[in-house]
């Protein structure tokens, strides 16, 4: 069992930064492929990011391409999101999540994921 807790949302204005952080309890972290996902009210749940295990490979969706940056700090059961130029539309709630396996459609995939977070909400004003 793998316990995720998500930090660091809040308001930012357009073209500003945030960080989040997901902090995971258990010892086999490094296990786990981490993503984040993001669902804005009335819409489907989104692809962000990815990374695998060791934090060496990652996938991004289109919308964080450039801007968005996943990475992992396995010492600290730790996976960041850092969001920079963001925009109106990125506001949503953003939900990390562990997955067994790895490869291009298994990260993109809500369904493949194990466990999730129980969200933090990122609001991005005009």
């Amino acid at each position: 069992q793998v316990q995720l807790v998500e930090s660091g949302g809040g308001l930012v204005q357009a073209g500003g930064s945030l960080r989040l952080s997901c902090a995971a309890s258990g010892r086999t972290f490094s296990s786990y492929a981490m993503g984040w996902f993001r669902q804005a009210p009335g819409k489907e749940r989104e692809f962000v990011a990815a990374t695998s295990g060791t934090g060496r490979y990652t996938y991004y969706g289109d919308s964080a391409k450039g801007r968005f940056t996943i990475s992992r700090d396995n010492a600290k059961n730790t996976v960041y999101l850092q969001m920079n130029s963001l925009k109106p539309e990125a506001t949503a709630v953003y939900y990390c999540a562990a997955n067994r396996w790895w490869g291009y459609t298994v990260v993109h995939d809500p369904g493949k994921y194990v466990y999730w977070g129980q969200g933090t909400q990122v609001t991005v004003s005009s």
